[in-house]
């Protein structure tokens, strides 16, 4: 398929599928979750959460009160304690929610990013600082607690897609009727691409992609794919490209 076909699809499909219909029971999606709350924090939750089967992913979330995230850390400590997904344990569930119950006493997480980010407009200087704060509000290190919040890479040769945090900026920066653009100090231009191994798949497949690398360099190389065709916006395909990989890979085949 000719890129310029690939554009004209993506673009019918990022028109049709921006409904809150895409979100529901029947098509269940983090942002399902993260989308009743409005909350930069349960957000943040959702998305790093957001790795597995997506009904298991909001089935855990479900379960969750998030009003914790101003409670006691006694509270915190004794509300999770039962609480594990996957590859993380009550703990490292518990470590995540007092990490943002005291970032959420410092600052918004908006302002801590935006501080990183504001020098050269980075998103990714922007990450890492934030990644930094997070780990430093509440020290806590176990492998799961690794896999779900990350570490700051020593440079970007060596990242790996981030792909949660990136979807999480998504919802955070843009707004539709599907993301919930709750910051406004982020411009949408300077966005990344969120890149799992399934989206890397279905891009290398319809020749938006050419890296045959799973990393940071991949996703730099399709947000720039991207940016030819909507500078101002180039995250707008993620959601459909995700969702066609999803339900029609006769599409892509």
């Amino acid at each position: 398929m000719h890129l310029s076909e690939v554009k004209k699809l993506l673009d019918k499909e990022v028109s049709q599928r921006n409904t809150l219909e895409e979100l529901s029971c029947d098509k269940p999606d983090p942002l399902f979750v993260a989308s009743k709350y409005k909350d930069e924090s349960v957000a943040l939750v959702c998305a790093l959460f957001g790795y597995g089967n997506a009904g298991q992913i909001v089935k855990f979330l479900e379960s969750l009160d998030f009003s914790l995230l101003g409670s006691s850390e006694q509270k915190i400590r004794a509300s999770l304690e039962k609480h594990y997904y996957r590859f993380q344990k009550p703990e490292d569930v518990t470590a995540l929610f007092i990490a943002l119950k005291r970032l959420r006493e410092e600052d918004s997480i908006e302002n801590i990013f935006y501080h990183g980010y504001r020098k050269e407009a980075s998103i990714l200087d922007g990450l890492w600082y934030f990644m930094d704060r997070l780990r430093k509000s509440y020290p806590h290190q176990t492998r799961g607690y690794d896999f779900l919040i990350g570490k700051v890479p020593r440079k970007v040769s060596t990242a790996g897609t981030c792909k949660r945090y990136m979807m999480y900026l998504r919802w955070m920066v843009r707004k539709d009727n599907l993301d919930m653009g709750l910051w406004s100090k982020i411009d949408r231009k300077d966005l990344l691409m969120p890149l799992d191994t399934h989206t890397f798949g279905v891009s290398r497949k319809l020749g938006l992609l050419k890296r045959k690398s799973y990393d940071m360099k991949a996703v730099l190389e399709l947000t720039a794919c991207f940016r030819k065709w909507d500078r101002a916006d180039p995250v707008k395909y993620d959601f459909a490209l995700y969702r066609m990989g999803q339900e029609k890979m006769d599409i892509i085949r």
